[in-house]
């Protein structure tokens, strides 16, 4: 399962993931990360990983393809959410001890839930990858909710030109202890030397041993996106904008974000594993202008009558990111023998059996594969909204 998309488990502060349409929520970000948790399970389970279609892969290194969106649009949505699930303690003023023991524990327990999916199903200590998506999340929920409890929104825009800035530094100008100069080459960068000398290379991204695409260096840009969320959740709860200004302004910012991406990318690159710092405007000022259209389409104007597949994913996103995890390397486990007569695992038999047959392209085949799975998801996921069932982190 590629790892570098599995972010569907975007927590949402000091409450756990909430059903959607509640009074105060915003049903856009509920539909927002309802569409990007539909788009993970798309790009992470092609029928075929050897057939697929471009737009479904990651760029190789530098670059942005659409895949490359989801897991900073998740990060995105966490910052979003947690200024919806924190803001009225904030407002209260008084002690924040209890609240901040809360958000440290869910933090602590969405790390823990990347770590054990790390270890499943070999439970190999020696070898397990310290790292990854949830734990990236979960060290950018920490973060930016303790920024966004003890600090301004001008201090918090601050902070995302500071983070991004000194990364952009970091990366840049500071030579590679054993390498010489600063570069940006996967291995030699400054990011994964940090990462050999804090985890070993035994704890490292399983494909590469060498360095990490959710290392820690990373995790600074990382909380600029995160940031950017937050910044973008404090102007929707504005109660002296109409929501045509608001939408007008979110716009506005988003353009202005994104370009700045574009502008910054020949000097520093647009690069997904690196978390570069272009591409955290680059693919937040995305994430804006997204959010900002679904508020205005659901929100302002009120058409939900097609929301409801992003909603049913939207609300159990946890729980579709741990068992479709789970499952496939549960699955993983039963070797049987395919068609072509080599031995498979059981999701790559129900393809080759059930799918692969009736297309000509193996590469529509693969989506298919992928479609199919979201399919079934959807049933097991509208069962429970309907039942009002819904995984508590």
């Amino acid at each position: 399962m590629n790892t570098v998309t599995q972010a569907a488990v975007a927590t949402t502060g000091a409450q756990p993931l909430v059903e959607a349409s509640q009074p105060g929520r915003l049903v856009s970000l509920d539909v927002f990360r309802g569409i990007t948790v539909m788009a993970m399970i798309l790009v992470n389970n092609p029928g075929d990983w050897g057939h697929i279609y471009p737009p479904f892969e990651h760029a190789e290194w530098n670059g942005c393809t659409p895949t490359d969106l989801i897991f900073p649009f998740f990060l995105f949505i966490v910052g979003v959410s947690l200024v919806y699930a924190l803001d009225g303690v904030k407002q209260q003023g008084g002690p924040q001890g209890a609240v901040l023991w809360r958000v440290a524990r869910r933090a602590a327990v969405l790390f823990g839930l990347g770590l054990l999916l790390s270890l499943y199903p070999k439970f190999d200590f020696s070898v397990v990858r310290i790292m990854g998506v949830l734990q990236r999340i979960a060290l950018v929920f920490l973060g930016c909710s303790f920024i966004f409890l003890k600090s301004s929104w001008r201090t918090q825009a601050w902070l995302v030109v500071v983070f991004l800035v000194s990364y952009a530094v970091l990366m840049q100008v500071v030579p590679v202890p054993g390498f010489g100069p600063a570069n940006l080459e996967p291995a030699t960068n400054l990011g994964a030397w940090l990462d050999r000398l804090v985890f070993s290379e035994a704890h490292l991204w399983k494909s590469s041993k060498t360095w990490d695409p959710e290392g820690l260096l990373g995790t600074l840009p990382a909380l600029g996106t995160g940031l950017l969320g937050v910044l973008t959740a404090q102007w929707l709860r504005r109660r002296d904008r109409e929501p045509a200004t608001k939408v007008a302004w979110l716009f506005v910012a988003a353009g202005a974000v994104t370009i700045l991406g574009l502008v910054w990318a020949p000097w520093f690159p647009i690069n997904k594993a690196l978390w570069s710092s272009p591409y955290v405007l680059y693919t937040g000022g995305l994430a804006i202008a997204g959010l900002a259209a679904l508020y205005w389409v659901c929100d302002v104007q009120g058409y939900r009558a097609w929301t409801r597949p992003a909603l049913v994913y939207g609300v159990n996103a946890i729980l579709v990111f741990c068992l479709s995890a789970l499952l496939s390397r549960t699955f993983g486990l039963f070797k049987l023998a395919l068609p072509t007569g080599k031995t498979g695992g059981l999701k790559e038999w129900l393809y080759e059996w059930g799918i692969a047959p009736f297309f000509t392209d193996p590469r529509a085949a693969s989506l298919m594969g992928a479609v199919v799975l979201i399919i079934i998801w959807y049933f097991i996921l509208s069962w429970m909204y309907k039942k009002n069932v819904v995984l508590k982190v």
